[in-house]
C-alpha cells in the first residue's frame, strides 16, 4: 500500500456521545479502532453549556467538559482519535474506502457512522450570540433552566408543537411564534397547544432579533409579517424548533436514507443497507436526538461490528 493509504479493523466517522461510546465499546473489544472526529470535534455538546440530564453527573456538567471526559475514556481503551473531516466514501466493495481531508485513503472492514445531526437556525447573529445564554434548539435538554420564566418558541410543525407544550409545563408563560397563519403540525398536536392555557400563539410572526445582555436573553423583538407590525416580548429564553439536519450528505446515494437524510438502519439494529456499515447517534435519530440515546445507540454500533467480523472470522474458518 502507498504512504497514503491505511487499513483499519473499525473505522468511526465522527464524534460527540454515539462516536466516542463506539470507540469505548470497539477499543475493549479490541477491534482498535480510528475515529476521525469531524470539523466539530465532540459534536453538538461542545457547544452547550450546562448538561444536567446526562447519568452520573448528579452536579451537572458544561458540555465541552463531558465531551472531553468522554474522549479520555476512548483514548485510555486505545482508540486512535484523529481530527479531519470524511471527504468521500466507496462502499461499493469491501474492504470498504473512505477518503480523508480529500487526500487520505482508509480501507476498513467495518464503519461506523456518527455523524450526528445540526439543529437548523433562523440565521440571525444574535441567535448564535446568546446560543446556550438563553438561546436553545432542545426544549428537553434545555427547559429545566427556564422554570417559572417566560419563554418564546418559534415553529410550526409537530416538534414545535410538542417542545412548546412540554415547555408550558415548566414555564410561566409560553409565546409561540408561527411564521404563517396555520400551523403544519398534525390537527392533534394543535388541538393540544390550543388547549394550553399558558401557550400564547402569534400567527405571522417572525422574528426581528434576540435581545440580551452580560447574562444572557431578556427580550425578543418580533414584527408581524402581514401589518409589518412591531412589539418585544419580555422572555428569558428563546427556542428554536424548526427542525435539524443530519449531517450525512456525503452518504447520499450509498446509504438507504428517509426523505429528510436521516440514515435507515434495521429495526433492534445499527446495520444499514451496506453490509459492515453501522450507523448511530442523531445521524439515524430523528425522534430522541438526546446525548444519552446517542451513547447507547454507540455502543450497540460497536457490538454489531465487533459480532459481525466474529461471524467473518468464523466463516473464514470453515
Amino acid at each position: 500500500m502507498s504512504q497514503d493509504t491505511e487499513h483499519v479493523k473499525c473505522l468511526i466517522i465522527g464524534s460527540g456521545p454515539a462516536g466516542y461510546t463506539a470507540a469505548i465499546y470497539a477499543a475493549r473489544a479490541d477491534l482498535k479502532p480510528v475515529l476521525y472526529t469531524g470539523m466539530l470535534a465532540g459534536g453538538q455538546l461542545t457547544q452547550t453549556t450546562d448538561v444536567e440530564n446526562f447519568p452520573g453527573y448528579p452536579s451537572g456538567i458544561m458540555g465541552p467538559e463531558m465531551m472531553e471526559d468522554f474522549r479520555k475514556q476512548a483514548e485510555r481503551f486505545g482508540t486512535d482519535i484523529r481530527f479531519g473531516y470524511v471527504s468521500s466514501v466507496d462502499f461499493s466493495s469491501m474492504p470498504h474506502k473512505v477518503v480523508v481531508d480529500e487526500v487520505k485513503t482508509i480501507t476498513a472492514d467495518t464503519v461506523i457512522i456518527s455523524t450526528g445531526a445540526s439543529a437548523k437556525w433562523l440565521g440571525l447573529e444574535s441567535e448564535q450570540k446568546y446560543n446556550g445564554f438563553g438561546v436553545s434548539a432542545c426544549a428537553v435538554c434545555d427547559g429545566f433552566f427556564f422554570r417559572g420564566q417566560d419563554i418564546a418558541i418559534v415553529g410550526a410543525g409537530d416538534t414545535a408543537a410538542e417542545e412548546a407544550t412540554y415547555l408550558a409545563k415548566l414555564c410561566r408563560k409560553v409565546y409561540m411564534l408561527v411564521r404563517r397563519d396555520e400551523f403544519r403540525a398534525s390537527k392533534a398536536m394543535v388541538t393540544r397547544v390550543q388547549n394550553t392555557p399558558n401557550i400564547e400563539i402569534l400567527y405571522n410572526t417572525e422574528t426581528k432579533e434576540i435581545l440580551g445582555n452580560e447574562t444572557g436573553v431578556n427580550g425578543v423583538a418580533v414584527f408581524n409579517n402581514q401589518t409589518g407590525e412591531e412589539k418585544t416580548l419580555d422572555v428569558t429564553g428563546f427556542f428554536v424548533a424548526i427542525g435539524h439536519h443530519p449531517n450525512t450528505d456525503i452518504f447520499k446515494g450509498v446509504i438507504d436514507m428517509d426523505e429528510t437524510g436521516y440514515i435507515k438502519t434495521k429495526p433492534g439494529t445499527t446495520q444499514t443497507n451496506v453490509e459492515g456499515v453501522f450507523c448511530c447517534g442523531d445521524a439515524q435519530d430523528n425522534v430522541y436526538r438526546q446525548a444519552v440515546t446517542a451513547a447507547g445507540t454507540g455502543c450497540m454500533a460497536a457490538l454489531d461490528a465487533e459480532r459481525y467480523l466474529a461471524a467473518k472470522e468464523a466463516e473464514e474458518l470453515v
